[in-house]
């Protein structure tokens, strides 16, 4: 991206451009500044940020995956976001992620009730 198109980007944003928002919903982006696996990860910390529904987080989960993000990478997407969305939501927001892992962290803490 040439130096100032950030600038265009941002004024089309705030404009509401059709073709521009299209470009980001269908095809995820509109620009290749960030590759594959960054922006599944920024998608995982959004995905969080909204507090999704469980089946947003298998999608993102699953494409961050498929971009060669590891699972540590995936539950610290998760933890980077704390301080912007509040610990409540990361806490309400970590077993869907789990689950999108493969890993069911509420049956794992029920084993674990004497």
């Amino acid at each position: 991206m040439p130096a100032d198109d950030y600038k265009q980007h941002l004024r089309r944003l705030a404009i509401h451009d059709e073709a521009l928002l299209h470009s980001l919903t269908t095809e995820g982006s509109a620009t290749s500044n960030l590759d594959e696996r960054t922006a599944a990860l920024v998608r995982v910390a959004a995905t969080v940020a909204v507090d999704a529904a469980p089946p947003s987080f298998q999608h993102a989960v699953a494409l961050a995956l498929a971009a060669g993000a590891t699972r540590e990478e995936i539950v610290a997407s998760l933890e980077a976001v704390t301080p912007v969305t509040g610990a409540p939501r990361v806490v309400r927001c970590a077993p869907k992620v789990a689950l999108a892992l493969g890993y069911d962290v509420e049956a794992a803490l029920e084993r674990l009730d004497p």
